[in-house]
């Protein structure tokens, strides 16, 4: 079983594959990790030294590694992924992967984005202020890939247990 979490940065794709991957006993991967690995330094440094295209073009990269050397997986892409270089088309076109699009409201984020601005490359510069309407637009530029998922989950009403629960109901009733 491959399962791919995608949606916006602080919508909770890393915590609930992480549990995800725990109840379903596979292994967890999240692609900014991977990433950080392999260049040995941070998103935030990849970012910087390197440029977002370049940036972009490692998790394209790091994403055909993942399919063509794991069998089973829980993947949590960074918010950008999906919307990069082919990389729904890419994932959509396994048969075995399920994409599921974390959906989460544009004040939780904002609530959440508010706390870990320092740690996200994208908006680390934007004021407080005119947050709320960044993660409004971004977040309408990117629903169409975000879209492109097999599965939606709604999580602005639910725990982590709730959301958990919902993706597994999912996954094991499309089979």
């Amino acid at each position: 079983m491959r399962i791919v979490l995608l949606g916006y940065m602080a919508s909770g794709k890393s915590t609930i594959g992480k549990v995800l991957a725990e109840k379903l006993n596979l292994p967890f991967i999240d692609l900014d990790n991977y990433i950080e690995a392999k260049f040995e330094k941070s998103i935030n440094d990849i970012f910087k030294d390197e440029g977002e295209i370049f940036f972009r073009l490692q998790e394209h990269e790091a994403i055909k590694d993942i399919f063509e050397n794991e069998k089973q997986f829980v993947l949590s892409l960074g918010g950008g992924a999906p919307c990069y270089a082919g990389n729904m088309d890419l994932i959509n076109n396994y048969e075995d992967v399920f994409s599921i699009y974390i959906k989460v409201s544009i004040n939780t984020l904002y609530n959440r984005l508010l706390s870990e601005k320092e740690n996200r490359p994208l908006v680390t510069r934007i004021a407080e202020d005119e947050l709320q309407e960044f993660i409004a637009k971004h977040l309408f530029e990117r629903s169409y890939f975000y879209e492109m998922a097999k599965y939606k989950i709604k999580t602005d009403d639910k725990n982590l247990e709730e959301t958990i629960n919902e993706i597994s109901k999912r996954l094991f009733y499309s089979k």
